[in-house]
């Protein structure tokens, strides 16, 4: 799971499933395409978002050792 900041909504902080992220691109706005179809626009950069599946992973495969 990531904490990711939604752009423009009321709610702005959710937390995301990482293993649900299909596509993420930047249309200038940072866009994440899941794998349901559904998109979220969120405030971080494309890298950042990266940067945090990255960690998230990382800190996964740690536990199972």
């Amino acid at each position: 799971m990531i904490k990711v900041t939604r752009l423009k909504s009321q709610d702005r902080e959710l937390v995301l499933n990482a293993e649900l992220i299909e596509t993420i691109e930047e249309t200038p706005d940072t866009v994440i395409t899941l794998t349901n179809g559904k998109k979220l626009i969120v405030e971080e950069s494309m890298d950042e978002i990266v940067h945090r599946v990255m960690d998230y992973r990382r800190a996964l495969y740690r536990n199972l050792r």
